[in-house]
């Protein structure tokens, strides 16, 4: 298929980024050009004719330019099927002709209510009418009429022409680019549908349960970066964000090292959920993940000091992790961080002597999240979670975050001797820490920092062994130590074995039918318990 069938285009944008390169490279190729207001004003200050097209229906613009395309001379000649005679007499009865090209994008709905509180009237203002039409009729007519809503597409088309387009005359490229109208026509509507049930597209956040989990949900996100390969190389992948506002993963800044792989990503969110109870922390925090399941956490007065103290209670798995800080990465914490290989660092910043240092390492990936770090790692813990199955997707609203450095009104003392304040301020830790690992979950901890963390087994009994295990491997005693479980223990024997190992403190969700059993052997060694009343499984 050759050009010369294509010799009209309809030009009507609202962000003008290669309109008149577009319109240029089309009137060189014979084409005449339809237009409307500012993009027609646009295209004749840089020396173009245009068309209008109130000249082409014989009606002029009425209300302010909300009625403008709505006419049968134009979608009549978007609508016209070549091949069919009576479509292209009716055409000429009429006195109309076919329109081959539209270019439209969409008055910026989501960017005006984007920054919240937006008044109805001003929102409705940014509902396009006459470009959506244009576009719908253009793209299902894309057999014989090109579409475009992306400025990125307009060289792929002139390209296209000018290559006669190809051997089947362009027909791909047309049927490509009409699927990406109806695909920015269900975002778009989609958009306008969430603002008026009072949401903002953006990712659902807790206390929204009630008007996320109705009887549809919608999901509308956009390709960020396409992946080398999945989780293992024999599997495709892509990152997708939502659209707006860029939050979690997406708001990260990459400023340093290799681009990020699948497993980065997943061990990136797994690290950040682990740090988000530390938003609130007095002191610096410092969270190492391996496999999305966090190997070493502490609190220190310094970061170094929290850096080392997570180091030391798995050093062996913190080898190839990520780490996570809610404190910007200093000189010091950077030349620490140099001794291990690491595949990740985000932090809310970082001084430009510990730049100086990691640059060293060019593969490293150095990411920065929000200037408020307290507020973004907040919200990380309080983001809706997605899992996908077979056949449907989950949706559940976020537990609320054991938040350390604040008081938690829900804890009961079910023993006889209460935690002392150490120990009190180690179970407030400790909970918070157990929070991001996966059930069944046991962290042991003493002086703001984890000695063991068993995850992930089938029996609580056997995350509490290997949690002592991994203390004994890395050469740390529990003597004095508290343990945090993020269910109740179901029986006493894991009360006695923590008793026997040196464990002197545990904070649990309680609810056993068992409870009295297992307070009564805490009683017995002298330990002291606390019911958290809510549990904090993570599968």
């Amino acid at each position: 298929m050759t050009t010369a069938g294509y010799r009209r285009a309809l030009l009507s944008v609202s962000d003008k980024t290669g309109i008149v390169e577009l319109g240029r490279a089309l009137a060189e190729r014979g084409w005449e050009l339809l237009s409307t207001g500012g993009t027609a004003q646009t295209l004749r200050e840089a020396g173009l004719a245009a068309t209008d097209a109130a000249d082409v229906t014989g009606h002029p613009e009425m209300m302010e330019g909300r009625v403008k395309t709505l006419h049968p001379a134009l979608h009549a000649g978007l609508l016209a099927q070549r091949d069919r005679p009576d479509d292209m007499a009716a055409l000429e009865w009429h006195g109309y002709r076919p329109i081959d090209l539209v270019a439209v994008n969409l008055y910026p709905f989501r960017e005006t209510v984007a920054g919240g509180d937006v008044p109805i009237a001003q929102a409705m203002a940014k509902v396009d009418i006459g470009g959506p039409t244009m576009i719908r009729a253009a793209a299902k007519s894309h057999r014989d009429v090109w579409v475009l809503i992306d400025p990125a597409d307009y060289p792929r088309v002139v390209a296209a022409l000018d290559a006669g387009s190809g051997e089947d005359g362009g027909a791909a490229l047309r049927r490509e680019l009409a699927a990406k109208v109806f695909r920015h026509m269900s975002s778009y509507d989609a958009a306008i549908a969430d603002y008026l049930e009072g949401r903002d597209g953006a990712a659902p956040r807790a206390g929204d349960a009630e008007g996320q989990l109705g009887e549809r949900f919608r999901l509308s996100l956009r390709r960020k970066q396409a992946l080398r390969y999945g989780e293992n190389p024999d599997q495709s992948a892509a990152f997708y964000g939502y659209p707006g506002e860029p939050a979690g993963l997406a708001g990260l800044a990459q400023i340093q090292g290799k681009e990020l792989s699948y497993n980065n990503y997943l061990d990136l969110d797994g690290a950040l959920l682990c740090l988000a109870p530390f938003a609130r922390s007095p002191r610096p925090a410092v969270c190492m993940v391996k496999h999305t399941t966090p190997c070493g956490l502490a609190v220190a007065d310094t970061l170094l000091g929290a850096y080392r103290s997570a180091l030391a209670s798995d050093p062996v798995s913190a080898f190839g992790s990520v780490i996570a800080t809610n404190r910007p990465l200093d000189r010091e914490t950077a030349e620490a961080m140099g001794e291990l290989f690491v595949e990740c660092v985000v932090a809310p910043g970082f001084e430009d002597s510990a730049r100086a240092v990691l640059e060293r390492k060019k593969n490293l990936r150095l990411l920065a999240y929000a200037e408020d770090p307290a507020r973004f790692l907040a919200d990380y813990a309080l983001a809706f979670a997605y899992r996908s199955v077979y056949g449907g997707l989950l949706v559940q609203s976020p537990p609320t975050p054991p938040f350390y450095g604040t008081e938690d009104a829900g804890w009961k003392v079910a023993t006889r001797r209460p935690p002392d304040s150490r120990e009190l301020d180690d179970l407030r830790f400790a909970w918070a820490a157990v929070f991001g690992v996966k059930s069944n979950a046991i962290v042991l901890a003493r002086g703001g920092a984890t000695l063991g963390i068993g995850a992930g087994q089938m029996s609580r009994v056997d995350s509490s062994r290997l949690a002592v295990q991994k203390a004994a491997d890395s050469g740390l005693p529990l003597a004095g130590s508290v343990l945090a479980s993020d269910a109740f223990f179901p029986f006493r024997d894991g009360v006695d074995a923590a008793a026997a190992a040196g464990i002197r403190a545990i904070v649990q969700p309680g609810g056993s039918l068992r409870d009295e059993e297992v307070i009564g052997a805490a009683n017995e060694h002298q330990m002291t318990m606390v019911f958290t009343g809510r549990r904090l499984f993570r599968h």
